[in-house]
């Protein structure tokens, strides 16, 4: 009997035990969680739009050779600043100076000819008077001085355009700007008909950034600013900000300053150019990034981006009810500024959100305030 006692008292404990322990596994459905909220407030916020964007610089001037010859001297290197009127390439240029001079010679020789037909022109004009020789002498003597000024003109033309060529040889910069790649080496032979040039010169001192938009975002975009033309629009237009590959902001806004005039048929797209100073030579022709374009909104409701999730391509948040219970609600996202959702439905103003913590929050659960952020701790 005393055995059948002890089997007893053992089951029970066994199945107090088991009690115990699914209650603490199972806490109430009325436990409280303290999680940081976020009270919704209408606000006056710049909304942003991103756009990739092709960098270029204010001019990209090819450098070609105007005469044949060999690359005497290379003045400059790869990614080298250059001012304007600098040397930068010299062709050898003896042949030319050659020609030079035989063209001088031929001037010269046309010169003289030129003298010698006004002579016999002096020398026949008393002799038709007295009719000692005829008109025809005289008239064939005016002939030869034309054509030896014709000769003349000619010759000088000739040194005009030898002198040209030889200039050619030494090639300066036409503007100042960064030399890009030397594809000809020193000694190399170059010619007008290169398929490459021998370098290209890029003025970065100002940066173009090229950006297009479809036709229903430049539609809205041109409608928020005043101006019945597309040059009264750009004057009301608010600065951007460019972001570099790497997603940080460059330090200098820039404006844009112009809207092409027709839509791409191909894309349905309209290509529009903003210009960033570049005078640290930062930006370089070549680069890719994007335009960040704000725009003002006026009373509007901001969710933080933080106090969000998402969830088969939707954005939700946790909102708390007057009974306290978290609701997980859907919003209507209609823009979004650097770190916060401009929301048409799904909150109204006072309402309170969880701002942190509800990854592993239940629809429903009972949330207490462990604090109020506040805009300024939004980051």
């Amino acid at each position: 009997m005393k055995k059948i006692n002890l089997i007893y008292h053992f089951a029970l404990a066994a199945i107090l035990s088991s009690c115990n322990s699914g209650e603490t596994q199972n806490p109430s459905a009325n436990t409280v969680v303290q999680l940081p909220l976020y009270i919704i407030n209408a606000q006056n916020v710049h909304t942003y739009q991103e756009f990739p964007a092709m960098l270029e610089g204010r001019s990209d001037v090819e450098i070609r050779p105007q005469v044949g010859g060999y690359l005497q001297k290379i003045f400059v290197d790869e990614g080298d600043f250059v001012p304007k009127g600098q040397v930068i390439f010299k062709i050898e240029d003896h042949q030319y100076i050659e020609a030079l001079n035989n063209a001088k010679g031929m001037l010269n020789a046309a010169e003289a000819a030129l003298i010698n037909a006004k002579l016999e022109v002096e020398k026949l004009s008393p002799l038709v008077r007295d009719t000692v020789v005829s008109p025809y002498q005289l008239k064939s003597a005016r002939a030869s001085v034309s054509i030896a000024e014709a000769n003349k003109k000619q010759a000088e033309a000739a040194v005009t355009s030898a002198k040209i060529n030889l200039r050619y040889t030494t090639i300066t910069a036409p503007v100042s700007g960064y030399i890009t790649r030397l594809p000809k080496k020193q000694g190399s032979l170059v010619s007008l008909a290169d398929p490459l040039p021998l370098t290209t010169l890029s003025d970065n001192a100002e940066i173009h950034a090229y950006f297009s938009m479809n036709e229903t975002d430049f539609f809205a975009f041109g409608e928020k600013y005043a101006g019945s033309t597309p040059s009264e629009k750009i004057k009301n237009l608010p600065p951007l900000t460019l972001l570099l590959p790497d997603n940080t902001e460059y330090p200098q806004q820039g404006r844009i300053d112009m809207i092409d005039g027709k839509v791409d048929n191909s894309t349905g797209a309209i290509t529009l150019r903003a210009s960033f100073p570049n005078d640290k030579g930062v930006l370089r022709s070549g680069n890719t990034g994007k335009v960040r374009l704000g725009t003002p909104q006026q009373n509007v409701l901001v969710v933080p981006q933080s106090a969000t999730f998402e969830l088969q391509n939707k954005i939700y948040a946790f909102v708390v009810a007057k009974d306290g219970k978290a609701v997980k609600t859907l919003l209507n996202v209609i823009g979004k500024t650097h770190n916060g959702y401009l929301v048409r439905e799904g909150v109204k103003p006072g309402d309170k959100i969880v701002y942190q913590g509800f990854d592993t929050l239940q629809d429903g659960a009972i949330v207490e305030a462990e604090k109020i952020v506040s805009n300024s701790d939004i980051k």
